[in-house]
């Protein structure tokens, strides 16, 4: 938690636990200490008021970055000979019931308190928040540095510590990364401004900046952008730079701003230096609704049938991520209701294998149990998937396969495995035990043997036809 988050909470700890026989020199102390932290907070929102008064300037937000620009494969390709017919059917091995364990998250039930309540939807949690009706309070007509400047000081004289003494008491029950507390700050947005995507904007900003993180906005004519610093690069994502800082015009709903001319101001609200760390680092379940589908696929011979889970409510959580450098797909967490019984139905074919013969394996199984199609295909845009994502889609192309793929072979097999990333195509590699003749790289000293989920009945050690003895960059995995 950000220091700055629990200045305020410290200062009543330390009051309450006083000694109580100091009597009224104590009351006259604590009263000081009180007074003296809402003049600091009085004084640093007061300044920083004026200072949006005046230090605007005009910049222009730049298209998003393209991560690649090189063309995928529009069909993966087919590996010679063909896979022999199958003999046999193998029904999907039985899973063990997970049960829910005390650790499960679970939103705070708040007491209640004085303002207004509301409950917000979290992707199928619901939370109870209450909060100052001032906050309803929006900026009058048109976006200016003078209503910003307005804004501030009028959100600044609520009782938002209340405020984000809850969101940080929810974040911290449901396990929240650094996105999830924006997104959540976001929903609470949407039910206090419900017809306003200007104030809330606004209410993001100063929520996310009295949370300590390096939040600011911008705004044209008619539209307010919330500007967010982030500890990754986004793709995809309008963006401007101060000094060798990216603040990305960041959207909870999926639409794309449009680059052009936009008024912004050049600091920071003191304390506000937190940047978004777009790790996802929880394996936490976002609700109850967890759905089934069955994946099948043919190897030696034998069709296997595989039942995944997965759940609609993280599948939307995680489709709010903009695009991102690809390592963080491969370092990901995959959430525990998608993990388990996939992990189990494999591990019970796979333990009795071969090192060689496993990784075959789950690499055809990666290959075979999805439909190809390109980002542009399924989704008429670039679309990077994350684990549970591909197990929910009908369709994944070649960097989604890599990243399920390499999962599966560091959980199942605990071996070293590495993405490869080749122009307009991404593949895997894995390192043997055993020497295998095929494709490979050095990496780190290690023999890694190209696996690509992309081409079809492909075993370890073939490169996909015209990447053949192409050196690709190496994507570092988990």
């Amino acid at each position: 938690m950000n220091s700055k988050r629990v200045v305020l909470p410290a200062l009543c700890i330390l009051l309450a636990c006083a000694p109580a026989e100091s009597g009224s020199e104590f009351e006259k102390w604590k009263h000081q200490q009180l007074e003296s932290f809402q003049q600091y907070k009085d004084e640093r929102d007061k300044a920083f008021a004026a200072f949006l008064e005046q230090h605007w300037r005009a910049i222009e937000l730049e298209q998003g970055v393209v991560r690649d620009r090189n063309p995928k494969p529009v069909v993966a390709p087919i590996a010679t000979p063909q896979a022999a017919q199958p003999t046999e059917t193998i029904a999907p091995p039985s899973v063990k019931p997970q049960p829910r364990g005390p650790e499960t998250p679970a939103p705070v039930i708040p007491k209640p308190r004085p303002g207004v309540s509301t409950e917000v939807d979290y992707f199928g949690t619901l939370i109870t928040f209450y909060y100052d009706p001032a906050f309803q309070r929006a900026p009058p007509g048109r976006v200016t540095k003078t209503a910003v400047s307005n804004f501030w000081s009028a959100q600044s004289k609520t009782d938002y510590q209340a405020l984000i003494q809850q969101l940080d008491a929810q974040a911290k029950a449901l396990r929240l990364d650094d996105w999830g507390y924006a997104l959540l700050v976001h929903r609470l947005a949407m039910k206090i401004h419900p017809l306003s995507k200007n104030n809330q904007a606004l209410f993001c900003w100063f929520m996310l900046s009295k949370a300590g993180y390096d939040s600011r906005i911008a705004y044209s004519e008619d539209r307010v952008y919330l500007l967010l610093a982030a500890v990754q690069r986004m793709y995809d994502v309008t963006y401007f730079t101060f000094g060798k800082e990216r603040y990305y015009a960041v959207s909870f709903d999926g639409s794309r701003h449009r680059p052009g001319q936009v008024y912004t101001y050049d600091g920071q609200y003191p304390g506000a230096v937190k940047k978004l760390d777009m790790v996802i680092r929880t394996r936490a379940a976002r609700g109850n609704d967890a759905h089934k589908r069955d994946l099948s696929f043919d190897y030696g011979g034998k069709r296997y049938v595989i039942e995944a889970s997965y759940q609609p409510s993280r599948v939307d959580y995680l489709n709010t991520y903009p695009q991102l450098d690809l390592e963080l797909y491969f370092k990901s967490e995959v959430g525990e209701v998608a993990e388990s019984p996939l992990l189990q139905q494999l591990a019970a074919i796979v333990d009795d294998m071969e090192e060689v013969d496993a990784v075959n394996f789950l690499l055809r199984f990666v290959q075979s149990a999805w439909q190809y199609q390109t980002d542009e295909q399924q989704f008429g845009a670039e679309n990077s998937l994350f684990p549970e994502e591909t197990i929910y889609y009908p369709y994944s192309d070649c960097e989604d396969r890599s990243v399920l793929f390499t999962w599966l072979v560091s959980r199942l097999l605990g071996l070293d495995v590495i993405g490869l990333n080749y122009p307009g195509h991404v593949a895997a590699a894995v390192h043997l035990d055993q020497d295998v003749a095929g494709e490979h790289v050095i990496y780190n000293g290690k023999k890694f043997l190209v696996t690509d989920p992309t081409y079809i009945n492909a075993m370890a050690g073939m490169a996909m036809p015209g990447y053949e003895h192409m050196k690709p960059g190496v994507i570092p995995v988990r």
